[in-house]
């Protein structure tokens, strides 16, 4: 694997949160056949200025970015020198999180396969406990005078990988690499971009079988990641192997956040009753069930306003005494929640969901009380 065309790949950004931070500078070191066969970094005007503590850390200013081309004025370029490629980055996570929503708002679709170096770093070397870029530099001996600039942090994967190849056998390195890479398989019944279009945003999914059979559902902050770990390859969990077997379609509703998502989830567990459910699902037998409901913590009737990490997408989730009422993403779709007069209806998974929700702090959402 490690002959292939490789690509080592680092990004500076103007922060961590790919929805919302922006990138100010790409590098990359192209690899064919275990040799350099060139280099390529350009700053990126990020739209937004650089926070003091990230121009601190990379020497990078809003001055340098100012007249620097906009990450789509050099998407094509970009695409063009690593598609087809294997991406070799540290914390791969981080930098193709931020490449594929860079790509995303410029439209152009962008799909990789990627190795991590922080994971590969673990897998060979289990008995160290830090593999952060800093620490791997002292220990294997490698200097860097561009530290967290992005052609002098992806030059050091480069060399951090030839010297583990040197230190290791070869052999083991690229069967640790292997493994690491191998792509979630696309089950049989689905076709084979089935995940292409899947966001990595908050919301819920939904496996569907043959004949339109609700199989699997399940809430998740990153929709994106959660679907292709059912289908990793391993299939670990006996679950995931019979999903695999039956799945002919994958759906899913995006959510501006988490309690939307946890919502969203519990209501269509209830309505669809899919094969695979356990949790939420309701007994089939008849039982009764003596509950002692907290207080309900508002004067009436509130609006829980989530907002998309990317800050694009807001919705107000209403409630009163513990009962869901609707979802809104407007004021006139507020007005008209509120004409209609919705009389509340207790259902317990809800009161569970928004009583652990309402005891822990959440920075991306605000509470706005409505009148009855």
């Amino acid at each position: 694997m490690l002959n292939e065309p490789l690509v080592f790949l680092d990004l500076e950004t103007t922060g961590a949160t790919a929805n919302h931070d922006r990138i100010t500078e790409v590098g990359l070191v192209a690899v064919d056949a275990g040799q350099p066969v060139g280099e390529w970094s350009t700053l990126v005007n990020p739209g937004v200025s650089i926070p003091p503590m990230i121009q601190a850390l990379t020497g990078i200013t809003n001055e340098m970015v100012e007249p620097a081309p906009t990450f789509a004025e050099v998407s094509r370029e970009l695409l063009h020198r690593i598609d087809g490629k294997l991406l070799v980055a540290h914390n791969a996570r981080f930098d193709y999180g931020f490449l594929r929503n860079e790509f995303q708002r410029a439209g152009i679709r962008c799909s990789s396969r990627v190795l991590c170096t922080v994971r590969l770093s673990r897998k060979l070397f289990p008995h160290h406990t830090r593999h952060n870029l800093d620490a791997l530099m002292a220990r294997h001996g490698i200097e860097c005078d561009a530290r967290h600039r992005a052609l002098g942090d992806a030059r050091v994967l480069w060399r951090l990988v030839q010297r583990w190849q040197r230190e290791l056998d070869p052999v083991t390195v690229a069967a640790a690499a292997t493994e690491l890479v191998k792509a979630p398989t696309v089950p049989a019944g689905l076709p084979a971009n089935a995940f292409d279009d899947i966001p990595e945003a908050p919301g819920v999914y939904l496996f569907y079988g043959e004949n339109g059979v609700a199989l699997y559902v399940e809430k998740s902050i990153n929709l994106r990641a959660r679907v292709m770990s059912h289908f990793s390859g391993d299939h670990r969990v006996n679950k995931d192997m019979k999903i695999a077997r039956e799945v002919a379609r994958i759906d899913w509703i995006e959510t501006a956040g988490e309690l939307g998502a946890l919502i969203e989830e519990a209501r269509l567990v209830k309505r669809l009753a899919p094969v695979h459910n356990r949790r939420l699902r309701r007994a089939a037998e008849l039982c009764s069930w003596h509950w002692r409901i907290e207080p309900w913590p508002f004067r009436g009737r509130v609006g829980v306003r989530e907002v998309a990490p990317d800050g694009e997408k807001s919705e107000l989730i209403v409630l009163d005494r513990w009962c869901y009422l609707g979802t809104v993403r407007s004021e006139h779709e507020l007005h008209e929640l509120q004409e209609s007069r919705p009389q509340p209806v207790f259902d317990l998974d809800t009161y569970k969901i928004l009583t652990r929700f309402f005891k822990k702090p959440h920075r991306a959402c605000s509470i706005v009380e409505l009148a009855a």
